[in-house]
C-alpha cells in the first residue's frame, strides 16, 4: 500500500526481544506508538486518514497523518478530505484504523507479523462493541500474540504520581481533543463509578475559533487552515479568571485591551509608490517627444510631396489630352474618345477640376470662391440645360428628361440651402462663443455667476415642461406631479383624438356600422390615426439644447459643479471611494477571541452542548462515587490533576480553583497541579506501565478472547497497581 509521509521508517524493529511490548497511545488527535521502557515514542502523526487520486495516473495513495502540503498538487482532494476513525473519542470506522495502524507499523519497522504484546489506550468506559472489534482487528490481521487495554488517563495520572506531583487518591480533570473526563482515584486506581465525561474539547475551542476569524475576517477566509488556526489557538489563548470583568475591560477600557491584543501578518507587497519625475527625466522624455514630432512631421511632409507630385502629373496628363482634343477632328472624336476611356470633353475637363481642386488643397493655397462659384453655375447650366427651354420646342423622351432634371435640381438645392443655413448657423455659434470668451476673459466670476443662474432658470423651465406633458396641466396640489390616471396624462392632440372617437360613436348610435360609407368618414379616419405630438419621438426642443450646453460650459470651467439628473432616470448609487491597501488590512487581530473561545470548555453551552462545564464536573463525580466519605472527598479534592491537550492553556489552574472552590464547603483543601507534561505523559506512562515485569499477567491472547468471549470482555479491567 503506497504512503506518502516525511517520518522516517525505524530500522531496528528486529533488535528488540518479542517479549517488548508495543506501547500504542490511540489519542483522537495524535497516535503515538513506541518501545516499552523508552521516554519518548519512535512515531507520532495525526489520528486522520485521506486518500486522494493522482491527477494524472488516476493511482488512489494514502495519506495518513501530517504530509507536505506541496505534493497536494498533484492529487486531486475534493473528492477526499481527511477521515478519523472516532466519533468523539470511541473508534468506529475500523477500515480508517486499519490504515492508522498499518502506517504505524510500517514506520516502526515491522515487515511481517506483529510478534510482540500490545498496550493500547481506549476512552473511559469503552462499548464492548469497539472493544471487541479493535481486538479482532489487531489479532486477525497483524497477528498479535496478546493485548491489554488501558486508559490514557489514568496512565498520566499514575506517571505523576510516580513523579510525585499527585498522590494515590486524587482526581484526574482530562479535557481532551473531542471529550472531556473527570475521574476519581482511590488507592491509585480509577473509579469508574463516578466518572463524568462533557462531549467539548480542543476540536470544539479550535472550530469555533475559526468562526469568529472566518466572521471577522471573511477576505481572508483561504488564511483560516486548520492547522493555522490550532497554531493560533495554542500560541495566543488563554482562560480569564473572570470572564465577565475581562469582556468589560475590553469593552471600556481600550488601553488596557490593546495591550493584550495579538496580531497576525499576513504577507503583504506594499504598492509601488508613484514619485514625481524628475527635472532630468521630464527633459529627456520632451527630447524623446520631440525626435517623435520630428520625425512624423518628415513623413508627413515627404507623403505630401509625393501627392503633389502625383496630382501634377495627373493634371499635366489632362490637359495633353484636352489640347490633342481639340486638334482632332470631329469625325474622329468618339473613336479618340474610346481610347482615353471618357465620354464627353465635360467629363475630362471635370476630372481636370477636380484634380486642380485636390492640387490647390494639398498646397494649402486659399480657395477661388468666386471661381468657384462661376464653374458651378457653369456646371448647372450644363447638367440641367433643358430646364431653361419652353415645352413645345421639346421631344416626349425630353419633356420626360426635363421632369427629371426638374427635380433633380429642386433636391439638389434643398440640399445647398440646408447646408448654407448650417454654414450660417455654425457661424452664428462661433460667433457667440467668441463674444462668451471675451465676456469670461473680462469678468470670470461675474460670467461664472450669470452662467449658474442661466443654468438654473433653464432646468425650472425644463421641468416645468416635462411636468405639463407628462400631467397635461394637473398637479396634487403641492405643485408636484403626482399619483394621477393615464387620462390626466394626455396631451391636447391625444385629448383630440379621443374627442374625434368620441363623437363618431355618438353619432353612429346603436344602429348598424356605416362608419366609412362615406368620403368624410375617412377625413376623420385620418384625422384620428395622425400622430399628433408624439412626445418619445420629438427632438429636444430649444431650451433642452440650450441648457446641455450650458452644463457642458460649467463642467469645464466649475470643477465643483454637478448637473441634475433628469427626471425619470435612476440615481447611481454613491461610488465608494477606493484607497490604497495598507498593512493594517492585512493583519488579523486577536482581542476577545483568545479567551472567548476556551470559555466554552466552562460553558458548553455557548455552542449549544447542554452540559456542565469542566469545574462543576468535579462536583459530579465526587457525588457519584459510591461511597460518601468526607475525608476522602477531602483527600480527593487536595490532589486534583489537570492533563490532556486543552490544560496546555494559561490561567485553567486559577479558573478550576476559583470554580471548584464555589461547590466546595468553605476551607476544604484544594489543591491542583498541572501534569509534567499534559500530552506525552499518557504514553510515558502506559510505556513505564508496559516495561514492568508483572505486564504479562494484565494482557490476554487470541484464544482467551475467543474461549471467554464478548461478555468476558466487558469485564475486563486493567489493574494499574502492579
Amino acid at each position: 500500500m503506497p504512503f506518502i509521509s516525511s517520518i522516517q521508517r525505524q530500522t531496528d524493529f528486529n533488535v528488540f526481544d518479542s517479549n517488548t511490548p508495543i506501547v500504542i497511545d490511540n489519542g483522537a488527535s495524535y497516535f503515538r506508538i513506541g518501545w516499552a521502557g523508552e521516554s519518548e515514542p519512535r512515531v507520532i502523526f495525526r489520528n486522520i486518514v485521506q486518500r486522494p487520486r493522482h491527477k494524472v495516473t488516476g493511482e488512489t495513495v494514502t495519506i495518513v497523518g501530517d504530509h507536505d502540503p506541496a505534493l497536494l498538487k498533484y492529487f486531486d482532494c475534493t473528492r477526499s478530505g481527511p477521515r478519523s476513525a472516532f466519533d468523539n473519542n470511541v473508534v468506529y470506522q475500523f477500515e480508517t484504523m486499519e490504515y492508522i495502524l498499518d502506517f504505524g507499523f510500517d514506520r516502526m519497522g515491522a515487515t511481517t507479523e506483529i510478534d510482540h504484546p500490545v498496550l493500547i489506550t481506549e476512552c473511559v468506559c469503552n462499548p464492548v462493541q469497539s472493544r471487541s472489534k479493535m481486538a479482532e482487528l489487531l489479532f486477525e490481521t497483524y497477528g498479535v500474540p496478546s493485548i491489554a487495554f488501558g486508559n490514557d488517563v489514568a496512565f498520566s495520572y499514575k506517571y505523576n504520581q510516580q513523579q510525585g506531583v499527585c498522590a494515590k487518591d486524587g482526581l484526574a480533570l482530562c479535557p481532551g481533543f473531542n471529550t472531556t473526563h473527570v475521574i476519581p482515584f482511590v488507592d491509585g486506581e480509577p473509579v469508574y463509578e463516578g466518572c463524568c465525561r462533557t462531549n467539548v474539547g480542543g476540536f470544539h475551542v479550535t472550530n469555533h475559533l475559526k468562526q469568529l476569524l472566518s466572521l471577522k475576517y471573511p477576505y481572508h477566509l483561504t488564511r483560516f487552515t486548520w492547522e493555522k488556526v490550532e497554531d493560533l489557538k495554542m500560541e495566543h489563548c488563554y482562560i480569564a479568571s473572570d470572564y465577565a470583568s475581562e469582556a468589560r475591560l475590553f469593552q471600556k477600557e481600550p488601553e488596557q485591551a490593546e495591550a493584550k491584543n495579538r496580531y497576525w501578518q499576513l504577507p503583504w507587497v506594499p504598492p509601488p509608490t508613484d514619485e514625481p519625475p524628475s527635472e532630468e527625466e521630464i527633459a529627456r522624455k520632451a527630447a524623446i517627444k520631440e525626435k517623435q514630432g520630428q520625425r512624423l512631421r518628415e513623413m508627413a511632409e515627404a507623403k505630401r510631396s509625393s501627392k503633389i507630385n502625383e496630382l501634377e502629373n495627373e493634371l499635366h496628363g489632362l490637359e495633353f489630352l484636352l489640347h490633342q482634343l481639340e486638334q482632332v477632328d470631329e469625325s474622329d472624336v468618339l473613336s479618340f474618345l474610346s481610347e482615353t476611356g471618357y465620354v464627353n470633353r465635360q467629363e475630362i475637363e471635370s476630372a481636370r477640376n477636380k484634380v486642380m481642386q485636390s492640387l490647390r488643397k494639398a498646397k494649402g493655397e486659399p480657395k477661388n470662391e468666386q471661381a468657384e462659384t462661376e464653374k458651378d453655375d457653369l456646371a448647372t447650366s450644363e447638367k440641367y440645360s433643358l430646364i431653361n427651354i419652353h415645352d413645345d420646342m421639346l421631344t416626349e423622351e425630353q419633356l420626360n428628361e426635363k421632369k427629371k432634371q426638374l427635380s433633380l435640381k429642386s433636391m439638389a438645392d434643398g440640399r445647398q440651402r440646408l447646408k448654407q443655413k448650417r454654414y450660417e448657423e455654425e457661424l452664428e455659434r462661433e460667433r457667440k462663443q467668441q463674444l462668451e470668451e471675451e465676456k469670461r476673459l473680462e469678468n470670470p466670476d461675474l460670467y461664472l455667476e450669470q452662467l449658474h443662474a442661466r443654468y438654473k432658470d433653464l432646468s425650472e423651465r425644463v421641468d416645468q415642461q416635462k411636468r405639463l406633458k407628462t400631467n397635461g396641466g394637473h398637479s396634487n396640489g403641492n405643485n408636484v406631479s403626482g399619483g394621477i390616471g393615464r387620462g390626466e396624462r394626455l396631451n391636447a392632440a391625444q385629448r383630440e383624438r379621443m374627442r374625434l372617437l368620441t363623437t363618431a360613436a355618438f353619432d353612429r348610435g346603436k344602429g348598424e356600422d356605416t362608419f366609412g360609407a362615406r368620403d368624410e368618414d375617412w377625413q376623420l379616419y385620418k384625422l384620428m390615426s395622425k400622430d399628433y405630438g408624439n412626445d418619445d419621438d420629438e427632438e429636444p426642443d430649444e431650451d433642452e439644447t440650450e441648457l446641455a450646453r450650458i452644463s457642458s460650459r460649467l463642467q469645464d470651467l466649475d470643477p465643483t459643479f454637478i448637473p441634475k439628473l433628469e427626471a425619470g432616470t435612476n440615481q447611481p448609487a454613491e461610488v465608494p471611494r477606493v484607497r490604497p491597501l495598507t498593512k493594517e488590512d492585512f493583519q488579523i487581530v486577536l482581542g476577545v477571541e483568545r479567551f472567548r473561545c476556551p470559555e466554552i470548555l466552562f460553558n458548553p453551552n455557548w455552542i449549544g452542548v447542554d452540559q456542565v462545564g469542566l469545574d462543576e464536573m468535579a462536583g459530579v463525580s465526587l457525588r457519584r462515587l459510591p461511597y460518601m466519605d468526607e475525608t476522602l472527598e477531602q483527600r480527593l479534592t487536595s490532589s486534583i490533576l489537570v492533563t490532556g491537550g486543552s490544560s496546555l492553556f494559561p490561567g485553567i489552574v486559577e479558573r478550576l480553583e476559583a470554580g471548584i472552590r464555589m461547590i466546595r464547603p468553605c476551607g476544604a483543601p484544594i489543591k491542583i497541579v498541572r501534569a509534567l507534561d499534559p500530552v506525552m505523559d499518557a504514553w510515558r506512562g502506559a510505556a513505564t506501565f508496559a516495561s514492568d515485569s508483572q505486564f504479562h499477567m494484565q494482557t490476554f491472547s487470541r484464544q482467551d478472547y475467543y474461549e471467554k468471549g464478548e461478555d468476558w470482555l466487558r469485564r475486563y479491567q486493567l489493574r494499574y497497581t502492579l
